[in-house]
């Protein structure tokens, strides 16, 4: 499995957010509690920079190994 950072970042947030735009995510916990949405927010940013920071070999096998746990199955490498 080949990923470019955009591509892991996409697979990561479709992972947690689901359907939802991440941004839109925050504003939804905001309306519910500036507190929990203020933490939200910094989480949001801590994610994306930690998606940067981190070498995409490194991304490839963390997402591989959630990708495994969550389908149980192996992935091929390509």
């Amino acid at each position: 499995m080949t990923l470019s950072k955009t591509e892991a970042k996409q697979l990561l947030e479709r992972m947690i957010f689901e359907e939802t735009h991440p941004q839109d995510w925050v504003e939804d916990i905001w309306t519910l509690s500036a507190v929990h949405g203020e933490n939200a927010s910094k989480l949001l940013e801590a994610f994306y920079a930690l998606i940067e920071i981190c070498p995409e070999d490194e991304l490839k096998d963390f997402l591989q190994s959630l990708l495994q746990e969550k389908l149980d199955i192996p992935l091929r490498e390509s």
